[in-house]
Formats: C-alpha cells, structure tokens, sequence
C-alpha cells in the first residue's frame, strides 16, 4: 500500500531549536574517565587531557549544548572537590554507578575547556539532594562573576582570569527518585529557595531549569507549574525505551522481533507524554515561556555481558537507529515547547554517540543519525503531513512512518524520515508544494538484521550510505524506505 506524505515548504511552523540535539555527559561508568578524558600524561593522543578522536568524533556532530555532571551524580557531587591542583583534589567514591573512587581529576575547569573545544553550551546541573544553597551559588559566582569576590578570587587562583559564560543551569536532578525522593510540594519549595541564589552577574544571563517529571508523572508537572512557573525558565522530563521494564531491560543485541516492536511502540509512546505534559502547562505557561527539556531520552538496555553492571555500558544497533529517528523527529514537530533535549550518553553509557576500548573508537548507529539530522538545528519548521500504516504490537498502535521537515533561509529543505517495521519497506507519495524543487539528494541508514551493530573489528557494519530509492513524477517524489530505516532528503529549490 502506497502511503501519502504532503510537504508545505511555504507553510512555516517555528524554528527548530538547536539544542534539541543536545548531549549528556555524567560521571557515570566509561563517559568522562577513558571515554572523554584520559589525562595530560595518556599515551593516547590527547588536548588538555581529553582524548583527540573522541573529540574529533563529536565536533563533527555539531553538539549544541552539553548537560554534567548528571544525573544521579549531580545530587552527590561537590564541586568544590573538582577545581585546584590535581594532586590535591579529594577522592570520592561514586555510590551510584559502580561504587568505584573517582579522583576528581576532571571537574569544572575540565569540563569548561571541554565545551570550548567542542564549540557547545555548558549545561550545569546543580546539587539540591545532597547539597546546599551556599554552595550552590558559590558555584555560579565561581563560574560567572567578573569582579572582587571570594569565588572569582578563587577562580583566579586556580588559573582562569576571566568568567566563563554559563546559559543553561539545572536546580537538581531528579528530585523525585535518587535527587533526594522529594513530594513534589517539597521540591517546589526547595526549588524556589534554591533558584533564587542562581544569580546573574554582569552579562551573563542564566537560563534556570528546574527538575521535572519521571515518565507520566503529571501531577509532578501540575504541581511545579502551580508553585513556580514565575521562577524558572524550563522544566524537565525524563523518558527511556526500556523493552522489558525498568527492572528487565532487555539485551541491547539478543533480542527477538517482540522486542524490536515494542521498543518502537515505546519510543513513539514519547509523543503522547509529550502531549499530557504539555498540557498542563499550557494551562499555566499559555503563552509557552517555559521550555520543555527532555534532558534524558533514549534506549536503555542491560549492561553487555561481562561488564560492570554499575557501568550501564551497552551496544548500539541498527534498532537504536530509527528510535534516535523517530524521538527526533518527535521532538522537532513538538518545537513550540520542546527547547532542548539530552540524549543519554555521549559516550561509553546508554545510548551513546561513541564507544571506546583502551586507545580504540567507533562510531554507534545512533551517531550517525545525529550527524545526519544536524541539519534541522535552528532551521525553519516546515509542514509535514504524513498519511501512514500503523504497526500493533500488545494492542497498541504505533505509526510505520515517521518524519519531520525544515527550510533554510536559501530554501533548501531536509525531511527526514523513519520506518519502523522490521518486515516491509514504506513506498510514499510525497507532494511537494510551496515550493519548485531542483536537485534531491539522500541518505540512509539501515541494515540487513536487526541486531546489527559497529564493533571494533568490524567499524562500518552499520554506516550512512547514499539514497537513491525514490523517483521524481511531476511535483511527487516516489519514495521507498528500506525495512528497518532512517533516511534523509535534501530538496534544493530551482
């Protein structure tokens, strides 16, 4: 059956924020220690202690804004620990993920000197769970304040002159779990408490996000919205693909064609969490001030066999893939309250960009398809209508075909599109109006199987390739997407 998509390219819909192409880097397993940092003093190749390739990998992705120090970690860290001398800074034992000690080599300065090489935002998330008002402000003053301060004397000391800037500041993580298992009035209260010392100096202008809902948690959301829509700038949500439950995730390789259909019902399930959140705020925030920040997205599986359990160190497939596709595309098309978006992990963690193995690197599936949908940061939304089949699995529906478009100020237009089924290719009428389109060009990602994935033996097992499955007939594209697929259309105008 042939499926219908109409593109307004005239038909404007919002800009698609950067940032909803956002990472997330915690103190958690491999990220930061041997996935990001290495040391001055490494073998391999490495920029102030952060490892060259990784870097390299990640520039390419254009990343827009980075989220440290958690997650769970943020509501146990002290950040103070992490500044001086390294030789001086304490040790500590990271009683959520793994139980090991972390010797605080890489903390605020690192972390700072890691976002100006990757060109990206720095996203702090601050401690509420385990820390203190004072220091969290101390915190801010340290990072931002130009003047006479004990905290910017400080930051002197420890070798950086001048403040850095710092948009995007989260007042806790996850309040309602390992942040501190808080009521939501009790956190709103401390919220409120808390942001009121996030302080701006001079220029330097701080976006606040307070800790929002897990899941469907929508009386977390009402109750934050009532108490303090006056005081933040975003309100965050969390969301993961866990095929078997939180508590049997599922293999992130050995799995079966079930758990390939429900982790993509539970990947567009995202949708209608959006929609229900949404909502509520609306009925506070009408005029939509306040972002919605889906700081934690993606797949999480259970950990690879043989690896610390503390370390949640999985595989990326061809399944990754067309969720990374079908969240994004979710998230583009919900533009008008969805700000900014973190997926979990950069690297070595849940569902990361890159993978390392002592002085190796791959690139995941889902790195790819965040380098191919790149394109959507801060363009033009654009109408996308798309008349689909819907896949069932355990009752529930889900759409085959997913997508979202963009136009640049030069007019070019990059629709990207996802399908879902394992089975069948999507073949699309595509409509093109609003505009009188030139050359087309594409791209895909897919495999063979469905447990395909990168290893370090085998680098481009699963790797872009060019597109060319779709024919022009008058102002139509005839598209077909291959089983199992996320693609890419580039429409130049004549």
């Amino acid at each position: 059956m042939t499926q219908k998509v109409v593109l307004n390219a005239d038909v404007k819909r919002g800009i698609i924020d950067k940032n909803i192409y956002g990472q997330f880097a915690e103190h958690l397993g491999r990220c930061i220690y041997e996935g990001l940092w290495v040391g001055e003093e490494s073998a391999i190749p490495n920029t102030f202690g952060i490892r060259n390739d990784v870097l390299g990998a990640l520039k390419d992705l254009n990343i827009p804004v980075l989220r440290w120090p958690g997650g769970c970690f943020a509501d146990e860290y002290h950040w103070k620990d992490g500044i001086g001398p390294k030789e001086e800074r304490k040790r500590m034992v990271n009683t959520h993920w793994g139980g090991l000690v972390e010797n605080n080599h890489f903390g605020t300065h690192e972390f700072m000197k890691l976002c100006e090489l990757l060109e990206t935002e720095p996203y702090i998330n601050g401690n509420v769970g385990s820390g203190t008002v004072q220091e969290m402000s101390e915190w801010v003053e340290y990072m931002t304040f130009d003047g006479e301060s004990p905290m910017a004397n400080l930051r002197k000391k420890n070798g950086q002159e001048k403040p850095w800037k710092v948009k995007y500041f989260g007042v806790g993580n996850e309040n309602w779990g390992c942040g501190g298992n808080m009521r939501p009035e009790y956190y709103a209260d401390l919220y409120r408490r808390f942001q009121t010392y996030v302080r701006n100096y001079g220029d330097n202008k701080i976006f606040k996000i307070a800790g929002g809902a897990n899941v469907d948690d929508f009386n977390w959301t009402e109750v934050m919205m009532r108490e303090a829509t006056p005081m933040m700038d975003g309100l965050s949500v969390h969301y993961y693909v866990h095929p078997g439950g939180f508590w049997n995730k599922g293999d992130a390789v050995r799995f079966d064609d079930y758990e390939w259909d429900i982790s993509m019902q539970k990947a567009y399930y995202i949708e209608e969490l959006i929609d229900r959140h949404a909502t509520i705020m609306d009925k506070y925030d009408p005029d939509k001030r306040i972002a919605m920040i889906v700081d934690e997205w993606g797949a999480w599986y259970d950990v690879e066999p043989g690896t610390n359990p503390g370390f949640l160190y999985q595989q990326n497939t061809v399944r990754d893939a067309v969720i990374a596709g079908v969240s994004l595309n979710i998230f583009n098309n919900h533009n008008d309250r969805i700000k900014m978006a973190n997926i979990a992990q950069m690297v070595n963690v849940i569902q990361a960009m890159v993978l390392t193995e002592g002085d190796k690197m791959l690139l995941t599936p889902t790195y790819h398809v965040f380098r191919m949908y790149s394109a959507h940061q801060d363009q033009e939304r654009v109408a996308l209508d798309i008349e689909t089949d819907y896949l069932v699995v355990d009752d529930k529906r889900y759409p085959q075909v997913t997508g979202s478009a963009s136009k640049t100020e030069a007019g070019v237009v990059t629709i990207t599109l996802t399908n879902a089924s394992r089975e069948n290719t999507a073949t699309l009428d595509l409509a093109v109006r609003g505009m009188a389109f030139g050359k087309v060009t594409g791209e895909v990602i897919t495999s063979t199987d469905m447990r395909d994935h990168n290893t370090f033996e085998d680098l481009e097992k699963v790797a872009p390739a060019a597109f060319t499955t779709f024919e022009e007939s008058g102002e139509t594209l005839v598209v077909t997407l291959p089983k199992m697929s996320v693609v890419k259309l580039e429409i130049q105008p004549v």
